[in-house]
């Protein structure tokens, strides 16, 4: 975390950790917490989806978004009691407001904490769109109405397998 905390400082300035609202179990708001990837600008217009080749990230968030260090310190909300290890991964709270009216049964995500990784993570890529958002619901309630210790341990090994290899970070 000490080597990531000063590469983010000698390739950009700004602070080292983002914190960003996001809601979880019974739509309580709380704010994660990750290594800044991107720009301090990133979001100056307001809140955009990150997308493929996003140039709002910085050379250094580049490395750390595909190998998931950016993802490190949101430990800190898990020992909060914000989050868990396995779960839908939480939304920001203008997002979650536009999915509710758009997508029918959106809000069951919140009967549950949402987690660092979960099923519609090692299921699904980056979902950054209205259609991508419908088809990540469905793994999060597959997973909400089945979770077991067996499928967590399914989650956790496909989670190390998708760190190892990087696949699917933007």
């Amino acid at each position: 975390m000490l080597v990531t905390a000063m590469v983010i400082k000698l390739d950009s300035k700004g602070p080292v950790f983002y914190q960003q609202e996001r809601i979880g179990r019974g739509n309580s708001v709380f704010k994660i917490i990750k290594f800044r990837s991107m720009k301090t600008t990133a979001e100056a217009d307001g809140p955009v989806w990150a997308a493929k080749d996003d140039s709002r990230i910085t050379r250094i968030g580049r490395i750390i978004r595909k190998l998931r260090v950016d993802e490190i310190p949101q430990f800190l909300n898990i020992l909060r009691g914000e989050m868990t290890f396995i779960g839908p991964r939480p939304e920001r709270p203008e997002f979650v407001q536009w999915l509710e009216r758009e997508i029918p049964y959106y809000s069951q995500r919140h009967l549950v904490k949402p987690g660092l990784t979960g099923w519609a993570q090692i299921n699904y890529p980056y979902g950054g769109s209205l259609e991508e958002s419908k088809e990540k619901l469905e793994y999060d309630l597959y997973y909400i109405k089945n979770q077991t210790p067996v499928l967590d341990a399914v989650i956790l090994l496909e989670t190390a397998k998708t760190i190892i290899f990087g696949k699917g970070a933007r």
